[in-house]
């Protein structure tokens, strides 16, 4: 089972990408059903994350990222360099994706995913809006249709 998460805020420009992208997937699947796949399109809600990555076997992360990398820029990163338990607080608005993951293999151990890839597009807005910038929207694409590709992998 191959699990895909978009994350992200739909309402700050560059920053929906991870969302758009799984969104496009979902509509891909209704079109094109695989049985061992599930796209889930979880915003912000770090939490979200931790429970719908238990019980698969490969996990994919979208999101944006604020590096100060050339806006566009595609990273294809290992969990295991980005995986950060949180902080101690009492909202869950400060429980990422990140926070997912560690806390996650914590808690469901061998029923969470070790096989954990993330992709990364570099935003170049990140103001409140509704559109993706155009080279962010071609990063999009390029993930999109690299995660096509994979689909076609998975058993």
């Amino acid at each position: 089972m191959l699990t895909i998460i978009g994350c992200g805020n739909l309402n700050r420009s560059d920053d929906g990408v991870g969302v758009i992208i799984a969104q496009r997937l979902q509509q891909y699947l209704t079109e094109h059903p695989h049985p061992n796949v599930r796209v889930y399109d979880c915003g912000t809600a770090g939490m979200e994350v931790m429970f719908q990555a238990r019980g698969t076997q490969q996990l994919i992360i979208l999101d944006a990222s604020a590096t100060g990398s050339e806006p566009g820029a595609i990273f294809k990163v290992p969990s295991s360099e980005l995986e950060a338990l949180p902080e101690p607080s009492y909202s869950l608005h400060d429980f990422r994706w990140d926070n997912a993951l560690a806390v996650g293999r914590k808690i469901f151990r061998e029923d969470f995913p070790e096989d954990v890839i993330v992709y990364l597009i570099e935003a170049e807005n990140l103001d409140f809006g509704l559109e993706l910038s155009f080279v962010v929207q071609r990063s999009a694409e390029k993930v999109f249709q690299e995660l096509i590709s994979t689909l076609a992998l998975v058993n």
